[in-house]
């Protein structure tokens, strides 16, 4: 394939050719070549940490050691077989979290702690000391009954509440801190060796006197030093000092510096989070296999259904039962692997302390061990008690979801590449030729200069600012694509600054590193540091980033990072990055690609409009800069249902705005595929089409006059509910509740929805079950609620919830259901762009519960500034009861106007009114005509008139 790849290239795009078919080799020829990417056996330090058997720790608490002030615990633990000390923190957190905080007394030099993930210091709550004894100690977290118990032999940790464990740590005694030290075969290592050899002889004359400042020699100290070196010399195993993968080898200069911890949920039988992986919501246990990782990696065409590292890493766990959600966050962002594994619980803690002892059932129990290669041990335990609670713990440690432009949460048409300005002309002609509305085009690398970022091909992209402003016309906008490896070309302005300001990551030997990406051999910006992304951001000023206009905003790409000649195709972990190796910080390059990016795009403007951008790697804290997508799938059924979990995955841990390459990036859809996938995107938080350079075109119309059909009425769906899904954005950003969201978010005492992934909720009020199977007559949907019911959009068919519904389907088909007792705002005028839409009138669709009563709520602003902040918005209260539909401002201390009117209210389950009064604030009085369909039981109102944003209400008499 390499020289047919060659022969077929010209010399001006030789380099591009070469690094194309480079990729594809490393990658298996369009599919995924798992030889290329580790195994636990493969990686030593998860080798070396797996190795560890249950019920062996070697770590006790020295009681002695505690410290306790009004808002944090510190305890030594030492190491029973190698004398190394840690220290232990513990703080009580505002919110119901707990934080602990493992790291070594005295390291010989400080180990990486993340920053920037954390919006602030999490505010602390008082700790006290409830007893002590010489087994342990009690401490009360003050909120319901909630203690925290340490056990000190070996050491374990206990988190209560009133007679039930919510969580122990250690409890399987796993916990593990490799230390820092010395090589052996170094000069310093060899005197401290000596030293602690001879000083058993030295240690007899001194060790009753005192030296002359005083003080008494440390014979414990002294020993342990001796006993350290010992076990050092008896306990080095291949791969502590230095590893090789394939051809690529790992110098480790610091040696071995690997943690890893233990977690107990009793009674939880159900775990979710830890993206990125292509699998389901519940995850499974990894006893039988590799555990899950997280590792950024560029996995050209990944699998599905296996524990596989993919483009991002979020360390967040959410448990939950019947009774009760908690949560993990693990603060590190080396690789990490996280084992799960389930048996019985029938464990007891820490005895007299406790009235109440587990007892030996069958209870359902799962265990999680957190491995990372480097770093500290950095743990929030979130507890709850409700998932909506969680949620807003964790949006307290690393914020929400940014709120997007509303342009951004419509349709994207993307490809790899549009070929120049005329194929753009020709395609934006194209929606509107076939009345299919979009808001933004998308420019893949070929746009560029010969990969040269902020830069434009000159023959095929001229005249930027001419399509940049054809498009505006229209009220447009345009995505062009900005990744972070830098072609190495003394030719180029972006190479020259950044080498001359000392910006590159640099190799082992301080030289700046260099590997190879789309421009050939290619330079990578050091975004760890603030003054290279402040520069950064500096190029995205529109006199910097020549052609940019006001709508070209950015999409950031492979920068896990991507090195295609590199270890896993990425980065050597012994890179520099200032003090620190790129092992320390692998996880969260991309999340500072993206806040530099986003930044950018934010100052241009001098702070007012909103950004939007697109990144592919991703960390905890990346939901407060955009979106993301999940990479580069395939044009296959199975890749269509994996993108519904993928995404509810990453709405639990903060990232709301993501979604899928509709049709498919790799491959070609049928086109029934391709229907199903605009359906299935249609309906999730980011909905952009994308493909390979080497598929055949698949713009919306030509798959035929019918497909072209179907394809439009979804998008203008998509259009019409425009106005709830910015609400739902709004939320949460306000909130960090997920706008896609599992069914057990809603309903977490229902077992039925424990397991669901084929379903899902907008928000609270839209149930969406997809048709993710080639050829289906039919899906079957799982309503819940044995109290509600649920009205299906399209026919305005009621269905009782708690019930599996056997839904025929047709090709036109997506199944979708608004909740009894809600209200949704819509806009049916789909035009040519959301921003078109901007003064169109609404219609509420209000869906009535058993009780005959509904609320919902209406949120308008400008749509694309931070002028929100300055509470400049419309937010209004819509309910329903006693026959009565009002407005209510729900806050009254804003300022904002629309021209937006209601020129419909559909209500769903309704009674025949004899008569519909309309009466303003102003206390003006009129009828309302309406119409009532007794077969379905709907009442539309027709022209009611009144303004959006005022207080008003509707009486059915």
């Amino acid at each position: 394939m390499f020289n047919s790849c060659m022969q077929a290239a010209d010399e001006d795009r030789m380099a591009a050719i070469l690094v194309l078919c480079l990729a594809v080799c490393l990658s298996g020829t369009w599919a995924v070549d798992r030889g290329n990417f580790k195994t636990c056996d493969q990686s030593a330090f998860c080798k070396r940490q797996r190795t560890l058997k249950p019920g062996e720790s070697p770590y006790r608490a020295l009681l002695e050691t505690m410290e306790l002030t009004n808002t944090r615990l510190t305890l030594q633990l030492i190491n029973d077989n190698n004398k190394v000390r840690l220290l232990l923190e513990l703080y009580r957190l505002q919110g119901n979290m707990t934080r602990v905080k493992i790291n070594e007394l005295k390291p010989l030099k400080p180990r990486y702690e993340v920053p920037d993930v954390l919006i602030r210091e999490p505010p602390t709550e008082p700790l006290s000391l409830l007893s002590q004894d010489e087994n342990g100690v009690v401490l009360s977290l003050g909120a319901e009954s909630q203690r925290v118990i340490v056990s000190a032999r070996p050491f374990r940790l206990d988190i209560m509440e009133g007679r039930e464990v919510l969580m122990s740590l250690n409890s399987r005694g796993l916990l593990a801190f490799e230390h820092l030290r010395m090589r052996k075969d170094t000069f310093s290592y060899k005197v401290t060796s000596t030293v602690a050899s001879v000083w058993d002889n030295i240690k007899r004359v001194f060790s009753s006197q005192s030296d002359p400042e005083g003080e008494k020699v440390d014979e414990a100290d002294a020993a342990n030093q001796a006993e350290t070196v010992k076990e050092e010399e008896e306990k080095d195993e291949a791969g502590m000092w230095e590893e090789t993968f394939k051809s690529h080898s790992d110098s480790k200069p610091q040696g071995p510096s690997a943690i890893s911890l233990d977690f107990s949920w009793p009674g939880v039988e159900h775990v979710y989070g830890i993206p990125e992986h292509a699998d389901n919501l519940r995850l499974k246990t990894t006893d039988n296999g590799d555990p899950y990782r997280l590792y950024n990696l560029d996995v050209f065409q990944y699998e599905l259904y296996n524990p596989m590292a993919l483009y991002g890493a979020v360390p967040v766990m959410l448990a939950h039962n019947a009774q009760r959600t908690t949560g993990i966050f693990w603060l590190n962002a080396a690789e990490t692997w996280v084992d799960i594994s389930s048996n019985t619980a029938g464990k007891t803690v820490f005895g007299k302390m406790l009235d109440y002892v587990q007892g030996s059932s069958e209870t359902p129990q799962t265990d999680v061990r957190w491995i990372s290669e480097s770093g500290i041990i950095d743990v929030f335990i979130m507890l709850g008690p409700t998932p909506k609670d969680i949620f807003s713990q964790y949006a307290s440690l690393t914020g929400t979801q940014s709120f997007p432009p509303l342009a951004a949460l419509g349709y994207h048409q993307c490809r790899w590449n549009y070929n120049d300005q005329e194929d753009v002309q020709t395609v934006d002609a194209g929606f509107d030729e076939h009345d299919i509305p979009y808001d933004f085009i998308w420019l893949d690398i070929e746009h560029t200069d010969g990969k040269r970022y902020f830069t434009w091909d000159p023959h095929k992209f001229a005249t930027p600012k001419e399509m940049l402003q054809g498009l505006m016309d229209k009220k447009r906008k345009m995505v062009a694509i900005v990744d972070p490896h830098i072609k190495v070309d003394s030719n180029y302005k972006i190479h020259n600054e950044i080498r001359s300001k000392g910006y590159y990551i640099k190799n082992k030997d301080g030289g700046d590193y260099e590997g190879w990406c789309w421009p050939g051999s290619a330079g990578y910006p050091d975004f760890t540091r603030a003054d290279m992304r402040a520069w950064w951001a500096s190029q995205f000023a529109y006199d910097q980033y020549e052609g940019s206009m006001e709508n070209l905003y950015t999409w950031n790409d492979m920068n896990e990072p991507s090195v295609f000649n590199g270890p896993e195709v990425t980065m050597h972990k012994d890179a520099l990055h200032g003090a620190w190796e790129h092992r320390d910080v692998h996880n969260i390059y991309g999340f500072y690609v993206q806040m530099a990016t986003a930044e950018g795009l934010i100052q241009r403007s001098g702070g007012v409009e909103r950004p939007f951008v697109l990144t592919r790697a991703f960390f905890a804290g990346s939901q407060r800069y955009g979106a993301v997508w999940t990479g580069d799938n395939a044009a296959e059924w199975d890749h269509l249902k994996i993108s519904i979990p993928m995404c509810l995955s990453l709405g639990l841990v903060g990232i709301s705005f993501c979604g899928a390459d509709v049709g498919g990036f790799f491959k070609s859809p049928s086109t029934e595929l391709l229907v199903r996938w605009y359906q299935t995107g249609a309906y999730q938080p980011f909905f952009r089409a994308h493909a390979h350079l080497d598929t055949p075109r698949r713009e919306p119309w030509l798959f035929g006059p019918e497909n072209t059909a179907l394809i439009r009425e979804v998008v203008r769906q998509r259009y019409t509910l425009l106005p709830y899904w910015y609400q739902q954005f709004y939320n949460t950003h306000q909130t960090g509740e997920p706008v896609m969201r599992p069914l057990w978010v809603e309903y977490p005492q229902d077992p039925a929805t424990f397991a669901l992934d084929d379903e899902f909720l907008i928000g609270r009020d839209l149930l969406v079950h997809p048709v993710t199977e080639e050829g289906a007559r039919g899906v079957t949907a799982y309503l819940p609620g044995k109290d509600e019911v649920w009205f299906d959009v399209h026919t305005f068919q009621k269905h009782n919830g708690a019930q599996n519904l056997y839904i025929p389907v047709t090709m036109s088909s997506i199944p979708v259901f608004q909740r009894g007792g809600s209200i949704i705002p819509r806009k049916l005028r789909a035009r040519r762009s959301s921003t078109c839409m901007e003064h169109d009138p609404y219609t509420l669709h209000v869906a009535l519960d058993l009780q005959r009563a509904a609320v919902g709520e209406l949120y308008i602003d400008d749509g694309h500034t931070f002028n929100y902040e300055k509470k400049e918005f419309i937010h209004r209260r819509l309910s329903f009861s006693n026959n009565v539909l009002s407005s209510v401002n729900l806050a009254p201390d804003t300022q904002f106007s629309t021209r937006s009117w209601i020129e419909r209210v559909v209500i769903l389950g309704a009674s025949q009114p004899k008569k519909v009064t309309l009466k303003t604030a102003d206390g003006q009085e009129s009828n309302i005509e309406f119409e009532f369909d007794t077969s379905m039981s709907v009442l539309t109102l027709r022209k009611p008139g009144m303004n959006a944003g005022i207080d008003w209400t509707i009486a059915l008499q």
